[in-house]
């Protein structure tokens, strides 16, 4: 039978105890990780989220009889004087010097074999320990990311607060919106065949308390986003969230570099130099091929759209003639790369829309192998070649399409590359502000232009004449923050003219009926007086992971759902019950059986 608490208070967590300790008598409580019977002595190994520390049973046979039968992820208390290790020093552990003569021991709960070793970097199958979370979270490394991202959380907090923000919340349930991603609707009972939305961000709402003079706001906000599956994406995420009074961009960029730069400096002390170099969206697209590009290694993109335009090699003239571009990237060094593995990095580049693509081989003695010598002549090849810095040994790679496409291909190619050939230093960290978005995006599925970030962008002033013109050229006042090739973090410069608003909703289509519908108590506060403001959000769970230097944004949050939204510890998403329906006025649609 387990045995209680009562009378005893536990002194130390395990790894808080080091040869300062030595000589004290002390209580420490957790789980067993294992024990090893040696004969004379038996030694247990106690858990805990702050460590391992041992515990060391031998003069009293009672004790260690019942320490013998203690199996793993048992939890006990003991109670006992610390002493300097008996045998060889543990240099793996904290706790590795000292060790527990234990003088009483409590089972307060015992355990049935866990369906999986409790241990650090486990092997076990994801889906498995997602499915008993509870006993994943005991690991180490588990334990190591949940206290990291406590601490940023706790640091933020109290950096924003210092800097003059409010901590402020916004509600939960909210008003359904058109732009961006679905929303996850809940059906309101009161008022029936009503639903509220999700919020996919707090936006309209800290734009509100920007009118309501509040100056500066912040919070560590829940949203929620019904999108398409994808492996590493959640359907709730935690942000960072905050916007600014009276500020241009240079304000909010320079309170978020101070609150990274304190950020990695007492958490990894590690140094942010500031400022952060930024780079436009243009020269980020042109150079990396992404908007988030990871700057720790070269293998920048070359345009040779003017070197090959008059060349004969089709796949190159048919792009050029419909508007579209060649590119390339020279990856150096892998000019003996073999046909197989050139044809595997073909096959990943169609997986992001290429039909093919082109490649010059320069061998060591100076020879080339290309997939369309053929079709150039030498001067055009020779050409070529230089504009791509191509030297012996070199390996060409070329993707001709339209633009969009082209730096999609050779951007996630380039990525790809230097994984393979391990061309960053996993403990760098390198942080880019891309700047100068484009305000509207094409979207060839609604046949219209949408806002590439939200219709509360401002545009840059020098574009404004082209609302009119030309939407292709109009630029937006956002930013995004980006580290080591993922965006952390993006914001902008809002719009607080009425007449620019109302210009934005027109140019994104709505009719201003339909702006008053979906946008009306916005537009309304924005009658009264509005400062001119400015925003950002961070995703917490994305600069968590990269801080743990984690595979995926799962490892970081304490009950994640797995890709298609549901999770495995609870069966959530589940069914409701036919009086739940009823009352909030829903039937469900017979689904016809295929």
């Amino acid at each position: 039978m387990a045995e209680t608490m009562r009378g005893l208070k536990r002194s130390h967590r395990c790894a808080e105890l080091s040869k300062a300790n030595i000589g004290e008598s002390v209580t420490v409580m957790g789980w067993v990780q294992k024990n090893r019977n040696k004969g004379g002595i038996v030694f247990v190994d106690l858990r805990d989220r702050s460590g391992i520390l041992q515990l060391i049973f031998e003069e009293n046979e009672q004790l260690k009889e019942k320490a013998a039968k203690l199996r793993s992820e048992f939890v006990i208390a003991a109670v006992g004087k610390v002493e300097a290790r008996s045998g060889a020093v543990n240099e793996n552990i904290a706790t590795g010097e000292i060790e527990i003569r234990v003088e009483e021991l409590r089972i307060l709960s015992e355990s049935e074999t866990p369906p999986f070793p409790i241990e650090e970097n486990s092997k076990t199958k994801e889906e498995l320990r997602l499915k008993y979370r509870f006993l994943d979270i005991r690991r180490p490394d588990l334990q190591r990311n949940l206290l990291l991202r406590s601490q940023v959380s706790t640091l933020t907090r109290q950096f924003l607060t210092e800097e003059g923000f409010l901590e402020i919340e916004t509600p939960i349930l909210g008003k359904t919106t058109p732009e961006g991603a679905r929303d996850y609707l809940v059906p309101s009972r009161v008022h029936l065949g009503s639903f509220y939305g999700l919020p996919q961000s707090p936006q309209l709402f800290k734009q509100l308390l920007m009118c309501s003079g509040c100056d500066r706001y912040f919070q560590i906000a829940k949203c929620f986003r019904d999108e398409d599956l994808r492996a590493d994406r959640q359907p709730e995420f935690t942000q960072i969230d905050m916007e600014l009074s009276f500020v241009d961009i240079d304000d909010v960029i320079d309170v978020n570099e101070r609150l990274l730069a304190r950020l990695f400096k007492d958490i990894m002390n590690i140094e942010v130099p500031l400022p952060i170099p930024r780079m436009t969206w243009q020269e980020a697209m042109d150079r990396f091929g992404s908007d988030k590009p990871d700057v720790r290694f070269g293998m920048e993109l070359t345009d040779v759209t003017e070197v090959v335009k008059d060349c004969e090699f089709v796949v190159f003239k048919g792009a050029i003639e419909n508007g579209g571009s060649v590119r390339g990237i020279n990856v150096k060094g892998q000019g003996a790369m073999p046909r197989k593995k050139i044809d595997k990095l073909v096959e990943f580049a169609k997986g992001y829309g290429a039909k093919g693509l082109a490649y010059i081989a320069i061998q060591e003695d100076g020879s080339v192998k290309s997939s369309f010598a053929k079709f150039m002549k030498e001067d055009e090849m020779t050409a070529l070649i230089k504009a791509m810095d191509g030297e012996n040994g070199d390996l060409l790679l070329f993707a001709a399409d339209k633009t969009k496409l082209v730096w999609d291909v050779l951007g996630a190619l380039r990525l790809e590359l230097a994984k393979q050939l391990e061309l960053f230093d996993k403990d760098e960290f390198k942080f880019l502000w891309i700047t100068e978005f484009p305000l509207f995006e094409w979207s060839e599925e609604e046949g219209r232009y949408t806002a590439m970030h939200h219709p509360f962008t401002m545009p840059m002033e020098e574009d404004l004449e082209y609302l009119e013109t030309d939407l292709g050229r109009v630029r937006a006042k956002a930013y995004d923050i980006v580290l080591n090739g993922n965006e952390i973090g993006g914001g902008s410069v809002r719009i607080f003219q009425n007449d620019i608003q109302s210009k934005m909703f027109e140019c994104l289509g709505f009719t201003p009926e339909q702006a008053q519908e979906k946008f009306g108590f916005l537009l309304e506060a924005f009658k009264y007086g509005v400062p001119p403001h400015a925003g950002l959000a961070y995703g917490l769970d994305r600069i968590v992971m990269l801080m743990a230097k984690a595979d995926s944004i799962r490892d970081v949050i304490a009950f994640p759902k797995i890709k298609d939204a549901s999770c495995l510890l609870t069966n959530a998403p589940s069914g409701a019950d036919a009086v739940q329906l009823q009352e909030l006025g829903l039937e469900l649609a017979k689904l016809e059986e295929e």
